[in-house]
This record gives structure tokens, sequence and C-alpha cells, in this order.
């Protein structure tokens, strides 16, 4: 099936592991341009080399880049621009979140996690703005969470930094209509990574294997689907969201979330 994203440029952050790496490999398997950053050079370069073997190179672009500095942003994005000429679709994947409940959240944290979330963001998307705005497909997408909509506890400065960006997100969708630019969110819950595995591996009861390990999880959080999501899982929905074929989508969600959102 074709996304109609064939030869389109589209930028990924956070695009050398996890839902990143996935969408990054959906968009090459449908022909598309791809650039994709991330902090950690090594791990960069690895992705490029792994993709490189399945790939035409010539579709693929990375670089080391933190989106939270709008230097390295802006030198990112005019690379892009200078190997690809155009920019017609981002997709914003967001980093993890900070376990704390409210008593042991201090105010750096409140700081870190309205940053990452939020203004990584509003950086890439003030710098991609003036070329996505020359395209006849452009779209921004952004990776959030179900705690946009359902707050944890035990993740409270994360939770309002989610909700920050579902609000964003809304409002971005409404003003750069006029500049024919669609908006649009996926929301996850519970995502298989490597965070997952550690605690697979030091789990107390060794008896259980993966499987068994991630449905007892699944049943404790309340996951009607009785597992946790596949990072590939969330990417399908990105691609849809980003292409072509959701040209009458804007300010929407996709809840990724194996029905643990219960929100109407």
């Amino acid at each position: 099936m074709s996304f109609q994203v064939k030869d389109k440029v589209v930028i990924v952050t956070g695009g050398s592991s996890g839902i990143g790496l996935e969408l990054v490999k959906l968009f090459l398997l449908q022909g598309a341009k791809v650039a994709w950053c991330g902090r950690n050079n090594e791990r960069l370069q690895s992705t490029y080399k792994a993709l490189s073997q399945k790939y035409d190179v010539e579709q693929m672009f990375i670089h080391q880049c933190d989106v939270l500095q709008k230097e390295q942003v802006a030198a990112f994005v005019s690379a892009v621009v200078e190997r690809f000429g155009a920019i017609d679709m981002l997709v914003n994947n967001a980093g993890q979140g900070k376990v704390a409940d409210f008593f042991n959240t201090d105010e750096q944290d409140w700081v870190d996690e309205l940053k990452l979330k939020v203004f990584s963001v509003v950086n890439m998307i003030n710098t991609t703005l003036p070329y996505l705005k020359k395209s006849d497909i452009a779209s921004i997408t952004n990776v959030n969470s179900l705690l946009g909509l359902k707050p944890e506890t035990h993740m409270v400065a994360t939770s309002v930094a989610r909700a920050g960006l579902l609000n964003l997100s809304k409002n971005l969708a409404n003003e750069l209509v006029k500049d024919n630019i669609r908006v649009n969110s996926i929301l996850i819950g519970l995502v298989e990574s490597g965070q997952w595995r550690r605690r697979f591996e030091n789990r107390s009861d060794k008896s259980k294997n993966w499987d068994e390990w991630i449905a007892e999880v699944a049943s404790k959080k309340g996951i009607p689907l009785g597992r946790l999501g596949k990072p590939e899982e969330a990417a399908y929905a990105l691609l849809f969201l980003a292409s072509p074929l959701s040209s009458y989508t804007t300010g929407s969600v996709i809840d990724v979330s194996g029905g643990l959102s219960k929100e109407i």
C-alpha cells in the first residue's frame, strides 16, 4: 500500500531508537527521503550503517542534534535542506518521562520536563516552518503520551508537560491551517522499550518468560489488549497521520494505548 510519500522529505527527531527508528524504517520502505537526528552520535551511526544495508543511502541523512539547543536545530534543518532541497513532513518524537510525585519533584525537574516535551517541539517547528509552508503535503505530527489526558501521580511533571503539548498541538492545528500545514498527534500508552527489557531481566520470578511477564504487567495496568504496545505499532499511526492519506485530518489524536484510555 502506498502512503504517497515517495521522494518526499521527512524529518524524524529521536530517530535512532524505539518508535523513531521504526518510523524511519517505514518511511524508507515507502521511498521517502528521511532525515533523522539524535544526541548520541554513536547510536546514530549504528542505525545508519544497519539501515544502509537494506535501503538506498541516497534517501538517508543523519545529524547529531540536541533539539533543546536552537543553534543545533538550525544547523540540522539547514543541513537537511542542503541535502534534500525541501522539508515536507516533521515528526517530533520526544524522550522519556520523569518518575516522581509532586513532593519529590523539584523546580529543575519541572523546567526540564517542560523544555523536553514542549520547547523541543517549538524549536523544531519554528525552524522548519518556512520550508513546510512551501510543501503541498505539509504536516507536523507529535508523539505524545496518554498522560496528557490520563495524568499519573507518580509522573506529575511529565503529565503536566504532556497536557501542554496536547494543547499546543491543537492550537497549532488551528493556527497553521492557513498555511496548509496539518498538525496531529498520537497518544501512546505503555510501549516496549529497553527500559522494560531491563525490568524483565531484573524480575523477581525468573520462571516467567517475556510474554508471561508482560501479560502480568498489562493485567496490573488494566490494558485490555493484554500486552504492551510495540514501537512499530505507534510508528504505523505516525506514518498515516504524516502522510497525504490523512489529508482531511488535522487537530486530531490517535490513541495507541491498547485500550488503556477510557476517556470519551
